[in-house]
Order: C-alpha cells, then sequence, then structure tokens
C-alpha cells in the first residue's frame, strides 16, 4: 500500500551531525555514522544528508564521508553541500549517494541541474529552495539565509522543473528547528505550481505533523528536529515512526 515517504534530513558540520535554528547557532549532537545505523534499524524510507558549511568554504561535500554513509545505509542517500560542477556530481554517486541536492549551485547556474539530469537521469536530482516569509510573500534566501535573491520563489520553482530537477526540495528557514509544525499555506501554495514531487522541510514537531505536510500537499515529509530530539527538554535521541506509527499517521 502506498504512502508518502518520510525522510530525516541531517546536518553536517566538520562532519559532525549538528542541528539549527532558523539556520542559526548549529549545535553538535551526534556522529553521522551512528544516527544512519539507528536509522537502518528503524527502516526509513531514506535519508537526506546536508553539508551546511561546504558552499561557504568553497568545497565539497567529504566524498569519503558519502562513502561511508553509503556503505552503511540500508536506504536511498541524498547529498547536499558545495556540489557545484558535473565531476562533483559524478563523485558524489560515484561514493554512493543515490540523489544529489542542488541549492546554491542551481541559484548561479540552473543549466547545471539540465546537465546532471541528462547525464545521470531527473530521478536522481533534486533542488533545494530555502525560503522565508516576508511581508507575507515566500522569498527565496540564499548564503545560510543571509541573502535575499531577487528571483521569486515561483520562477525558481517553474525553472527547476523546466531544467530537469526530479524533486524539490523546500526548506523553511522561519520554522527550522522550531517544532512548531509545517506552513502548510507554503506547501499548498507551492505543491499546486509544479508536476514534480515536493519535499517538504523545517518545522516537524510531532509525527502528525507529517500526515499534515502531507494532506496539504507535500509528496514527502522531512524533518531533523524531530528524528534527533526526544522529550521536552529536547534530549538527543534518534527516533523514527515505526510500521505501526506509519500506518497510523497516515491512515
Amino acid at each position: 500500500m502506498y504512502r508518502p515517504r518520510v525522510i530525516p534530513c541531517l546536518l553536517l558540520e566538520n562532519d559532525g551531525l549538528v542541528k539549527t535554528l532558523n539556520f542559526t547557532d548549529p549545535v553538535y549532537i551526534g556522529d553521522a555514522m551512528n544516527a544512519v545505523k539507528i536509522f537502518n534499524d528503524a527502516e526509513a524510507d531514506e535519508i537526506v544528508f546536508l553539508d551546511i558549511r561546504a558552499t561557504e568554504r568553497q568545497s565539497a561535500f567529504n566524498f569519503e564521508l558519502i562513502s561511508r554513509i553509503s556503505d552503511e545505509a540500508y536506504m536511498p542517500v541524498a547529498v547536499g553541500g558545495g556540489i557545484d560542477s558535473i565531476e562533483k556530481v559524478r563523485l558524489a554517486f560515484q561514493a554512493g549517494a543515490e540523489k544529489v541536492i542542488l541549492n546554491s549551485a542551481f541559484l548561479e547556474n540552473p543549466e547545471l541541474v539540465s546537465e546532471a539530469a541528462e547525464i545521470f537521469g531527473s530521478q536522481a536530482i533534486m533542488v533545494a529552495l530555502d525560503v522565508k516569509e516576508v511581508d507575507g510573500e515566500y522569498a527565496v534566501y540564499s548564503k545560510r539565509g543571509q541573502t535575499k535573491e531577487p528571483t521569486s520563489i515561483m520562477e525558481y520553482l517553474h525553472l527547476a522543473q523546466n531544467k530537469g530537477a526530479g524533486e524539490i526540495f523546500i526548506n523553511h528557514i522561519d520554522r527550522d528547528g522550531t517544532q512548531e509544525g509545517f506552513d502548510t499555506k507554503l506547501i499548498s501554495a507551492m505543491s499546486s505550481r509544479i508536476d514534480i514531487p515536493l519535499i517538504i522541510c523545517g518545522g516537524a514537531g510531532d509525527y502528525e505533523d507529517l500526515k499534515t505536510a502531507v494532506d496539504a500537499g507535500a509528496s514527502a515529509a522531512a524533518a531533523g528536529s524531530l528524528f534527533v530530539f526526544m522529550g521536552g527538554r529536547n534530549s538527543i535521541m534518534i527516533n523514527y515512526p515505526d510500521r505501526e506509527e506509519m500506518a497510523e499517521i497516515f491512515r
């Protein structure tokens, strides 16, 4: 029986797992390989790793780490961060990634999406957009949420789709790490404008939020804090809904 995908989204800084709040103040939360093992046991649908410093240090995702993660993971692995050329896309796939995520590289050179999709297939190329709400309108931001891009989010959505992206990953900066729930208005507005899957991330506070996101139009729901913290004091504990919980969430 079909059900939407539920995706842990994990952030990396210096190859360690971190968690942010509104894209700021990364806090170390553990080892990437240990997290992969736990999500393996939990039978996660797939997993996303984003290197939050790769673009600013002008280097690509650590391909050796991708290789170790992919060797360990039983689920599809998507990686992003500093991947800004076909050669780096190729190296990510050679290291074992099943999907590559293009964010800053897409904003600076949309043709990279076309070239990558032509070579590796659209299903393997994901475009990520970091979004804030400004005066009631949604805008795309770069440089870890510091710079507002001049092009409208709708234009970026259509451009990503037309260039051959297989999926679009939207990360809501205002809700990152807040666990206040997904922005259903954003999901509804964005999903209605594209014909490819939309993955939403930013704001999930409980498992019921995952269903809320899908009901609003998302094809998949991604989360960080929800799957790495537990309890009112946000104790670090990797978690993921089991089959019975999934059946209850998407009943």
